[in-house]
């Protein structure tokens, strides 16, 4: 017997002399049928064999839909980073950026999914900040993209959303004690997203973290903005209590210490 070693067999490659046109059909029809894994290795494959060309081109910006459909987002984000990069002038520059907004709008992992468990975190606003930006350059650059529309749609979505977002970091802070975060966290959705329906807690979070600061002036400045603003406001009545139950309350007075204390 004759033994056959150090011999390795290679799997047939039924693709081995395709050219790009044929691989990117093969890629097309993967992505068609909603076979997101076979259309990624079938993009990488042609990426790989003819990395120059229309054809490349689009592997790129369709690999990054593919690996957002498949749920895997850092992956998309990379691919559609790396097109817009190399790409700036390509004629489906607005798909791209939009590409990017729906990957960070993810319902999977991003802010939106969240909202109504008030599970947030600085992460999930950051990517809710990085889609905004994405759907305003379609706006701005591209005002007459197919995409714009749906676009300016979602920047608004997004603004409420991160708007409740610091809402509820804002109170989380003032149930922790922590005052002068939560004026301040409340303080930027009042300065950043005036018109917000947001704007209406934090308002509200100003007068009782002012109040419990005894920065009066602050509190009861607070407190006519909310009047003003939100006449109707289900805070309204429980913020005139607080103010009209400290009406002068002032910061205690600083203690001087000496070397006899």
């Amino acid at each position: 017997m004759i033994g056959i070693g150090g011999c390795a067999t290679s799997e047939y490659d039924p693709t081995a002399n395709w050219t790009a046109a044929q691989l990117y059909a093969d890629a097309k029809g993967e992505l068609d049928a909603g076979n997101w894994a076979a259309a990624q290795k079938s993009l990488r494959r042609l990426e790989s064999r003819y990395p120059f060309g229309r054809y490349a081109q689009q592997a790129q910006l369709d690999l990054a839909w593919a690996s957002y459909k498949e749920g895997e987002r850092a992956e998309a984000l990379v691919a559609v980073e790396r097109f817009i990069r190399l790409h700036p002038t390509h004629e489906r520059l607005d798909y791209a950026f939009y590409l990017k907004g729906l990957i960070n709008f993810s319902t999977r992992e991003g802010l939106i999914a969240r909202l109504a468990g008030q599970d947030l975190s600085e992460r999930d606003q950051q990517a809710a900040r990085e889609a905004y930006e994405s759907f305003k350059q379609i706006v701005t650059r591209f005002p007459e993209s197919r995409y714009a529309e749906d676009s300016l749609a979602r920047m608004k979505f997004l603004v409420n959303a991160m708007a409740e977002g610091e809402v509820h970091i804002a109170r989380y802070y003032y149930s922790r004690g922590a005052y002068v975060a939560a004026a301040n966290r409340a303080q930027d959705v009042v300065s950043v997203y005036r018109q917000t329906p947001a704007t209406e807690e934090a308002l509200n979070l100003m007068v009782i973290s002012y109040d419990k600061l005894g920065l009066v002036e602050l509190r009861d400045d607070a407190l006519r903005v909310l009047e003003r603003t939100f006449p109707q406001s289900r805070f309204l009545e429980a913020a005139r209590r607080t103010a009209a139950a400290n009406p002068s309350r002032a910061l205690p007075e600083k203690r001087v210490f000496t070397a006899k204390n």
